[in-house]
């Protein structure tokens, strides 16, 4: 036991899973679409669990659910994409994300897309776009922390596309 804790800090009850959720619906946080593979074993997902890590080298990390079928595909490559998501690209973040029936290489059916350095799929038209290396993954409970060696980025144009409050939308202009 640690001196510094009058009791075992494995003794104290995690939150709830719904009460972690509407705390964690407060934190606004960009949104991208996570890419791997090519061809007919190209798979993605959106996610709004993606930050910098360091610079030197310069690193990424994104949290990606288990079950996904990005989650294995991002393994077996060893490389994917991040693809950073403007304010015109809230069906592409909702297809993505599970909410129409497309699966695997058909969710890149209704934008255009073009392989980056990695073979990766790159959206043409994402507000900026990332390709990583795996340099590392860690699973804990029902996501895995992926860190990717950030080798290539793609500036873009546009507003970034947000997720706050359980809603998707842009940051107004002065």
């Amino acid at each position: 036991m640690n001196s510094q804790f009058p009791f075992d800090m494995c003794d104290i009850p995690s939150i709830q899973a719904t009460e972690f959720r509407e705390a964690m619906r407060n934190l606004a946080s960009g949104v991208a679409i996570v890419t791997t593979g090519k061809t007919v074993c190209r798979r993605g997902l959106t996610v709004s669990s993606v930050a910098s890590m360091c610079i030197e080298p310069p690193c990424l990390l994104v949290a990606i659910d288990s079950r996904s079928e990005a989650h294995d595909a991002i393994l077996a490559n060893r490389s994917f994409g991040v693809n950073l998501l403007g304010g015109d690209q809230e069906d592409l973040a909702l297809r993505f994300g599970g909410r129409d029936a497309a699966k695997g290489a058909h969710r890149f059916d209704t934008a255009r897309w073009n392989q980056g350095v990695l073979d990766v799929p790159l959206l043409q038209g994402a507000v900026c776009t990332l390709e990583c290396i795996l340099h590392d993954h860690k699973t804990i409970g029902t996501h895995s922390i992926f860190i990717g060696r950030v080798v290539a980025t793609r500036p873009g144009h546009g507003e970034p596309l947000i997720n706050l409050q359980g809603a998707l939308r842009t940051l107004p202009h002065d």
